[in-house]
């Protein structure tokens, strides 16, 4: 379940499937607030459903996985996803789909072109923030950020 989540693209399509079962996003946040982790990552609510496994909160989650996240990254690449991160902490893992980075830059930077300023090019922007979330696997205790 790990690989299909890790996935924006596949994650949407398991979201989709499981709308169309009739377990749509109301019904997902009524799980979360049923199971007691309104403040956790959605995946953490499927996998206590399907395999018991204690969820645990996105604040615990972006605290463990935070140095590797920044290990290779510049102080501005740092200060961007720290900005991302607490997104992600607020408002869950819709925060980090890819249609929301220019979003995102735009509210850290007010611009995209102050973005870009800040952070270097388009391409390079991307890539830190698609990678980021890759970076942080530990398939042993799969705590990574989505």
């Amino acid at each position: 379940m790990q690989e299909i989540w890790l996935n924006p693209k596949t994650r949407k399509a398991f979201l989709e499937k499981l709308a169309d079962a009739g377990y749509g996003r109301d019904e997902l946040s009524a799980l979360q607030n049923l199971t007691n982790a309104d403040n956790s990552d959605l995946f953490d609510v499927l996998e206590f459903v399907s395999y018991a496994i204690k969820p645990i909160s996105r604040e615990e989650r972006v605290a463990k996985a935070k140095s590797n996240i920044f290990k290779d990254l510049d102080d501005k690449e740092k200060e961007f996803l720290d900005f991302v991160l607490s997104k992600y902490d607020e408002d869950g893992y819709e925060e980090l789909d890819q249609e929301k980075l220019p979003r995102l830059l735009e509210l850290k930077y007010h611009s995209i072109s102050d973005a870009l300023e800040a952070l270097g090019k388009v391409s390079r922007i991307q890539e830190t923030f698609t990678s980021f979330k890759k970076l942080c696997l530990n398939k042993k205790h799969l705590e990574f950020i989505i």
